[in-house]
């Protein structure tokens, strides 16, 4: 039987995730961008089902996931061959972020790497590349956003009011 409050931390996660969503489909349908998987991918990775510390996690992630694009961009300048320079770009990306103090996050700044050095087949390496450092930072500051939204003491009294009044109705 799961409790009250488990129940609701997994209703606050859900409700966060199908948000960044809905926010990513709907700016892409208005500014008529196309690839936004990968803008999916980084608002996912920037959210936590943890409400305790969902900023700080949020920005710890955001951090490392720049670390992450940018390492995995400026290796591509420096040889052609994905087999290298993406092994040196994930070795690059392990030691900054645990200089960084942001071992918690280094899951998501290797995705981040990888999402920026990989394109496909006849597909331009640097606009692919751009392109997709952009859609991390834009999921990214998008997961931000969303958090911010979800966990500020002002939206978390509403929701909690919400709640609360549900629960007294019975869950109505």
């Amino acid at each position: 039987m799961m409790n009250r409050a488990r129940i609701q931390r997994i209703l606050i996660y859900a409700a966060k995730c199908v948000s960044g969503v809905l926010v990513v489909l709907f700016l892409s349908w208005l500014l008529d961008y196309q690839d936004v998987v990968w803008v999916l991918i980084s608002v996912m990775l920037v959210l936590s089902p943890d409400g305790s510390d969902a900023l700080t996690l949020a920005v710890t992630r955001i951090k490392a996931n720049v670390i992450g694009a940018i390492s995995g961009f400026l290796l591509l300048l420096f040889h052609p061959n994905l087999l290298i320079t993406m092994s040196i770009a994930v070795c690059i990306t392990v030691v900054l972020c645990n200089l960084f103090n942001l071992e918690a996050a280094t899951r998501t700044a290797l995705a981040a790497t990888i999402i920026v050095m990989t394109h496909e087949a006849g597909a331009h390496l640097w606009d692919t590349a751009v392109g997709r450092v952009i859609s991390v930072l834009t999921g990214c500051m998008l997961g931000l956003v969303i958090t911010f939204i979800f966990h500020n003491r002002y939206t978390k009294q509403t929701a909690e009011m919400i709640l609360s009044k549900t629960a007294d109705r019975g869950g109505e």
